[in-house]
């Protein structure tokens, strides 16, 4: 399943809590991201996780004058901004930022909302997970969303991407990309040494990228939980952990795993990536109400973009999602 929709299945009754405990990989060794809990018990655990990055050729940002961030020091959002506007200038191309706005479902709470979190906004406060008015659609928030929409007003960005995004950015078609490890590897062979893996903008509350990929959780109805639990347990060993981070070129959730892989062992081309996915994750909001607010904000980050006013659309995005957890009793229980 996926890591952010633990909690509502766990509310639902859909899964029973499990017990690892006695294999040979901690939970606690484990990328945060990587662990499902609700109400302080475990429900589910990942082999893996992905991270965003912003992707570029070092080429092109030298030829214009934009400078390579690290981890140490990465963009600002004066300085990102600054850097779209040269790389529009120089009419090299049609949308210099290329951030996957064709895309749906859960790509749009993953990709965009640690941007909102960045800015000091957030899809609830996470503080009771009792209501999303004061974060959602609070000043920092609808920053985010004039800055959102800015990027297609200045034509910074397509207001819809095309239906391979990487393949466009490989193509030459932007300068830089917001994507996900998942396709690190394909850029790295096709750009060599002049691919930058870039970390995601500072834009004021520290660099954000979503956390939590595909997890293995065990259901309520399963007729052999002890079975179920034996072999979950089982497969917390670090070989497996590390089959399942190369077969999927993922991050593995493992320090002990990485150390197995070249490309994300110290020194390794993709490293960063394992730096990205410690230092920067931010799991989305561990509430049974999440799959409610995940299709919220897509609507308001949908509508923002085609014109809405940010402060319209996030203010109506925070009234539905506090509606919907009085609904369900703040889904108590």
């Amino acid at each position: 399943m996926d890591g952010p929709n633990v909690a509502n299945w766990a509310w639902g009754g859909y899964l029973a809590p499990i017990d690892v405990s006695g294999s040979e990989v901690p939970v606690k060794d484990q990328l945060a991201s990587t662990v499902g809990t609700y109400k302080d018990q475990l429900y589910s655990f990942g082999f893996y996780d992905v991270s965003l990055a912003f992707f570029a050729r070092k080429s092109v940002l030298n030829e214009h004058g934009v400078r390579i961030p690290t981890m140490d020091k990465p963009w600002t959002k004066d300085e990102f901004d600054a850097a779209l506007a040269k790389l529009k200038k120089s009419g090299k191309f049609a949308y210099p930022l290329e951030m996957g706005t064709g895309g749906s479902g859960e790509w749009w709470p993953y990709a965009y909302s640690p941007q909102l979190q960045s800015f000091g906004g957030d899809l609830i406060d996470r503080n009771g997970y009792k209501t999303a008015s004061g974060s959602l659609d609070g000043k920092e928030a609808v920053e985010w969303g004039n800055w959102f929409r800015s990027l297609v007003t200045k034509g910074y960005m397509a207001k819809k991407s095309g239906a391979d995004p990487n393949k466009d950015f490989l193509a030459g078609k932007s300068a830089i990309q917001w994507d996900g490890s998942w396709n690190a590897a394909k850029n790295a062979d096709k750009l060599g040494d002049d691919l930058a893996i870039i970390p995601p903008v500072d834009f004021g509350d520290g660099p954000k990228i979503g956390g939590a990929s595909w997890q293995w959780a065990m259901s309520s109805t399963c007729s052999n939980k002890d079975g179920a639990q034996e072999w979950l347990k089982f497969s917390r060993q670090t070989k497996y952990f590390v089959d399942y981070a190369k077969a999927t070129s993922t991050i593995p959730a493992t320090d002990a795993a990485a150390r197995q892989i070249a490309d994300y062992q110290p020194g390794g081309k993709f490293e960063v990536l394992v730096q990205f996915a410690r230092e920067y994750a931010a799991v989305r909001p561990v509430t049974p109400a999440y799959p409610y607010i995940s299709t919220e904000f897509q609507k308001a980050a949908q509508d923002i973009l085609a014109g809405a006013d940010p402060e319209d659309a996030l203010g109506q995005a925070a009234k539905n999602i506090d509606n919907n957890l009085k609904t369900n009793n703040n889904y108590a229980g």
